[in-house]
């Protein structure tokens, strides 16, 4: 997906030369694309990287001049450093254990106050220390928050980019649900079932605002029952760009839908919309791994009152128990906040569409079930595997469907069981 710079996250990264700024780049990303060099100053104008962090989603990175550059040309390129500020949604204040918290990061932090732009403290380095002497040195200085990290060996890389997470802007969001999917004058169907579930005279708000987004994307919607999808198709005089399902009717939608047109759900978009679908996609191999008597956890984001046959306290689990062969321990967690802990008890997390919660909220679940060990899935992803259709349900995002065809295996399940359906039409 093309994310707009301005849309973007921008976390500029301040430090002394030879802090380690570079070296931090390098691990947030996975990559070696900072320049690393044990020569100080190699880092002169500030230089802003777009790129994508998991599960963080599209970011800028500003890596800047050392805080402690010396001379005029030095003095320049401070300057230089301290006007990213003004473009800046959070700071990275890199610390060198042996250069220790001095001025130089005082004056950091101060701008940063004038500008109001949070600041987390990154103590770098501590593969080449004990903690009882970092902690001596760093806890009378009580820097909040602050994270332990070694860029060299990437520990508490990840409690980083929790942090990272947890202070970001709220307003944070990716620019568009559905919008970056298709064209202008783009047909795009939207299956919406009526049933129990389905709130009274309006539609829930996963649907509500796909179909604005493909308003404000100036294409056109066009909004069936399950059962009137076959007639669209026969109906409309252009092939759609786009089938969106609701996801409890997966196997009709996929059934009716010809094999070139592009199909996924409203659960699915808002798993990449609100957090960081390529974790959710990872997360659902570790079902087949369950086993009779392993804690699940489903998380619910709002307190909604379950109806009779509710998706993710009824169907859901029962699904789950038919697929390991036998009673699994079942957690329910419904509202805000973190999710339980201890966490690793637990070998799944099933997560509901977090339609009520915003993307640092979502992104912040995940990055706690990421750091406790424990694979995470949303409704929308795990119902498609359950019917046999991930594959197809994620055919407008390709480089995710590798994850899960490591083999042929899941395509042919996926072809033998649209098969049975039609079948049975």
């Amino acid at each position: 997906m093309t994310v707009p710079k301005s849309q973007r996250l921008h976390i500029a990264i301040f430090g002394r030369r030879n802090a380690g700024k570079s070296s931090l780049i390098n691990a947030l990303t996975g990559q070696d694309l900072a320049i690393v060099s044990d020569v100080p100053g190699t880092t002169t104008d500030p230089v802003f990287k777009a790129m994508e962090i998991l599960p963080l989603g599209p970011v800028v990175l500003i890596d800047t001049a050392g805080i402690d550059d010396v001379g005029e040309l030095g003095q320049l390129r401070k300057k230089k450093s301290y006007e990213v500020f003004e473009k800046t949604d959070l700071v990275l204040l890199v610390i060198d254990p042996q250069a220790g918290y001095g001025e130089f990061e005082k004056e950091v932090v101060q701008k940063a106050q004038k500008t109001q732009t949070p600041v987390i403290y990154v103590i770098n380095k501590v593969d080449l220390y004990q903690p009882s002497e970092l902690l001596e040195q760093f806890k009378p200085l009580n820097l909040q928050p602050v994270v332990f990290v070694s860029a060299l060996t990437r520990k508490g890389i990840d409690e980083l980019k929790q942090a990272i997470i947890n202070h970001a802007p709220k307003e944070w969001i990716l620019p568009t649900v559905v919008g970056d999917l298709i064209n202008p004058g783009d047909v795009v169907i939207c299956v919406i079932p009526v049933d129990k579930a389905a709130p009274k005279g309006r539609l829930i708000l996963p649907q509500q605002i796909v179909i604005r987004d493909i308003i404000d994307s100036e294409a056109m919607a066009m909004v069936v029952k399950e059962r009137e999808l076959i007639h669209a198709f026969n109906y409309l005089n252009k092939k759609p760009s786009l089938v969106v399902t609701d996801a409890s009717v997966y196997n009709k939608a996929a059934a009716d839908t010809p094999s070139d047109i592009r199909l996924t759900s409203f659960s699915i978009l808002f798993a990449r919309y609100k957090g960081d679908l390529q974790t959710l996609v990872e997360g659902v191999k570790a079902v087949k791994n369950l086993k009779p008597g392993d804690k699940v956890l489903i998380s619910e984001a709002c307190t909604h009152h379950p109806v009779e046959d509710d998706i993710g306290r009824v169907k859901i689990p029962r699904w789950l128990r038919a697929q390991v062969g036998g009673d699994l321990d079942i957690d329910v967690k419904a509202g805000g906040g973190p999710l339980p802990e201890p966490l690793n008890q637990y070998k799944l997390i099933v997560h509901c569409g977090a339609c009520m919660l915003n993307r640092k909220e979502m992104l912040s679940r995940i990055m706690q079930a990421k750091v406790a060990g424990v694979p995470i899935v949303n409704y929308g992803v795990i119902m498609a595997h359950i019917h046999g259709v991930l594959h197809r349900a994620l055919s407008p995002f390709p480089h995710l469907q590798s994850i899960i065809s490591e083999t042929m295996d899941d395509m042919k399940e996926e072809i033998e069981s649209l098969k049975k359906i039609r079948g049975r039409r």
